[in-house]
């Protein structure tokens, strides 16, 4: 049986009232306190932390094994990685599981709102930037 024409439209006002307010209070939570680091910002530091307690597993070193780990993984209210997964695979599962203790040892992360995903980086010499060609002359 068909609803009256009444009843379909209070429905389709109440979903898009709701998804006003689920959007608005999206903004709220992800948006920097006064003065605060952007959203972004808080993102490149917490790949900075993890990169430098990144430890290269010494066999995948010796054998020139290199790629990158896409770790997905929350941030607890006290700093700390939650619920650490490998999303997509480096090919190397030493790297792998190399990445994720990265992730769960690197502390003092700043807090960002839901599930985050970020490449882990294994590379046997630095990536040089294009500045960095005349320094090396």
């Amino acid at each position: 049986m068909r609803r009256p024409r009444w009843q379909r439209c209070f429905g389709v006002a109440l979903v898009a009232a709701l998804g006003f307010a689920l959007a608005s209070a999206a903004d709220e939570i992800d948006a920097p306190p006064e003065g605060g680091p952007s959203v972004g910002s808080r993102i490149a530091e917490i790949h900075r932390h993890v990169q430098a307690v990144l430890v290269y597993p010494d066999l995948a070193r010796r054998n020139g094994i290199v790629g990158v780990s896409r770790i997905r993984f929350e941030i607890g209210h006290e700093g700390r990685a939650l619920r650490i997964e490998v999303v997509h695979s480096s090919g190397s599962g030493l790297l792998d599981r190399a990445a994720e203790r990265a992730v769960g040892d690197a502390s003092e992360l700043p807090w960002v709102f839901g599930r985050l995903e970020i490449p882990v980086r294994f590379a046997l010499y630095p990536q040089r930037r294009r500045g960095d060609l005349a320094d090396s002359r």
